[in-house]
């Protein structure tokens, strides 16, 4: 399978390779971090760029379907957890902003990119979030999924990526374990509640398990992503993993995944399960999913509202560095 990957995505042999991009694969190969100053391939470059800013924007937009929930969560102390969740939300994006500069973009640059369309984020931030219970649903599974993928990121080999990711990956444990809470107290509350947590089950899985990207044979970046060990799992890899983790986590709190061809094979060690509508995955992707438009029209709203400030800032700055200089001095 891999083979086949690599032939598709036409990735250079070691011969056709140039000395430079040689003598990186094997600092690469040796498990090396690369520094922002240092020699790397365009391509690599451009490949942390897309992977690092699609990221960052991912958070940033993540806030929203939870920010929503903030002033009706049902006590003081769940509006402080959520409050507080969305706040880590923002820092992630931060970190990973700043880490993706060190590339020699701008943030600026990277916020036109995904108002224009072209550069995305995660599609399940695409799908509303319409009961209490969907926050459960939100942290245990969404977050759960996040997790997954970005634990082995922490071995990535762009240091800057990978030290962000440290940080980012123990604030997200809270955040999936906050969820699970959630998900314990509804399913443990009246009937209604139970109710209401296996509809967030039932409208969330199948968005979760899109987030690990296409099946690894239609995945068009995964063998050169994982060559420089930008990625460090295939996508299939990692929803296997995700899967065998949660039903059981699922069982525990008597709700039912909604797979009806989900079964436990022996042989391979994990669970079977029936893969999600790929069709529905690269709809939402380009931009028709149920809140594709709300979304972005919402960070769109945020970027123009927030100009005054930003131009303030920049006015701030060159008076004080004005101030600063020798003839301000005299």
């Amino acid at each position: 399978m891999y083979a086949q990957m690599v032939k598709s995505e036409g990735m250079k042999s070691r011969d056709e390779m140039s000395a430079e991009e040689q003598a990186f694969q094997d600092r690469i190969d040796r498990g090396e971090k690369i520094e922002p100053k240092e020699w790397m391939p365009e391509g690599y470059r451009k490949t942390l760029i897309r992977q690092i800013g699609q990221h960052a924007h991912s958070e940033i937009v993540g806030q929203l379907p939870e920010g929503n929930w903030i002033t009706r969560a049902p006590t003081l102390e769940r509006k402080a957890i959520l409050l507080a969740k969305v706040q880590d939300e923002a820092g992630h994006g931060l970190y990973l902003y700043s880490a993706c500069e060190t590339l020699g973009v701008t943030r600026d640059e990277l916020m036109e990119l995904l108002h224009a369309g072209k550069m995305k984020y995660s599609s399940i931030f695409n799908y509303p979030t319409l009961t209490w219970a969907d926050m459960g649903a939100v942290g245990w599974l969404v977050d759960g999924a996040a997790i997954m993928n970005q634990v082995p990121l922490q071995r990535t080999s762009y240091g800057p990526y990978s030290r962000a990711m440290i940080r980012i990956c123990k604030e997200e444990s809270f955040h999936q374990r906050q969820g699970y809470a959630i998900m314990m107290k509804m399913a443990s509350g009246t009937p209604a509640q139970k109710k209401m947590a296996q509809d967030a089950l039932n409208r969330l899985w199948y968005p979760s398990l899109m987030m690990f990207g296409p099946s690894d044979k239609d995945s068009v970046h995964s063998a050169q992503s994982m060559s420089w060990k930008i990625k460090m799992n295939s996508n299939d890899e990692l929803r296997q993993k995700f899967v065998d983790q949660t039903v059981p986590q699922a069982e525990y709190l008597g709700l039912t995944v909604p797979d009806p061809a989900l079964k436990w094979n022996e042989d391979k060690g994990g669970y079977d399960f029936s893969e999600p509508d790929w069709s529905e995955f690269y709809d939402v992707l380009a931009g028709n999913g149920p809140c594709n438009k709300d979304r972005l029209g919402a960070r769109v709203k945020a970027w123009e509202d927030g100009a005054w400030f930003r131009d303030g800032l920049v006015a701030h700055a060159r008076k004080a560095a004005a101030r600063r200089t020798p003839a301000a001095a005299e």
